[in-house]
């Protein structure tokens, strides 16, 4: 039987975190469970977990300032928030201080499973030192970093997945709801509108080389051109 993946899971409601502790716990995951932000970055920091599951919300330190934290130390573990919040704002929010995928409460067990043995499938497939060239521009996928000459771009790792997929399908469409269901895990009106944020921040990072662009193809999704 394989080793269980180790989880942090950071709820400050208990009686919710157990449920979530107890349902991946049958599904072969090992779960480090703390109920606020300082209790997860501790053990975080001890335990070396495979993933995190943060809620937002929580006292001592809040959900998007423990992910700040931890991605300063690993940029690349898969953090999964939980939260009531639902406005884009959030979301984006979300991703920019570090999320891979953002589950609104009240979420299913399955939905949970899914969306992490998705995020721990996509971490395995990086290959370290990962370089795809976009016209004048060097994208290091694994480092989540964007090259033209000698400057550099950080990128969120929203922004770094959605490029990567792109860069698969260069000079062909990328099928806007097959793209949402693979990083965004459905294809609702909400992350559209998400994703569309995000194709925006990669129109501007790519702006330096006239022969890039990311174009709409209207009613099947996106077409990067190089």
């Amino acid at each position: 039987m394989n080793e269980p993946i180790r989880i942090l899971l950071a709820e400050d409601e208990p009686a919710l975190g157990q449920i979530i502790k107890e349902s991946l716990e049958t599904r072969n995951f090992e779960v480090l469970f703390c109920e606020n932000g300082e209790a997860a970055l501790t053990t975080y920091l001890k335990e070396k977990p495979e993933l995190l599951v943060l809620d937002v919300m929580m006292p001592k330190k809040d959900g998007f300032t423990l992910a700040k934290e931890i991605r300063e130390q690993d940029k690349y573990i898969p953090i999964i928030f939980l939260t009531a919040k639902s406005q884009t704002k959030d979301v984006v929010e979300g991703f920019e201080h570090g999320g891979n995928d953002y589950l609104k409460k009240p979420f299913s067990m399955e939905e949970l499973i899914v969306r992490i043995h998705a995020l721990l499938e996509r971490n395995s497939l990086k290959k370290s030192n990962s370089t795809i060239q976009i016209g004048n521009y060097t994208f290091n996928y694994t480092k989540q970093t964007l090259f033209i000459g000698e400057e550099s771009q950080l990128l969120t790792h929203r922004e770094a997945e959605l490029l990567y997929h792109l860069t698969e399908k260069r000079n062909d469409v990328l099928d806007r709801s097959l793209i949402l269901k693979k990083i965004w895990g459905d294809d609702d009106f909400f992350n559209a509108r998400s994703m569309d944020v995000f194709i925006s921040k990669l129109r501007k990072k790519l702006q330096q080389d006239d022969n890039v662009q990311i174009v709409n193809v209207r009613g099947f999704g996106y077409k990067l051109i190089c």
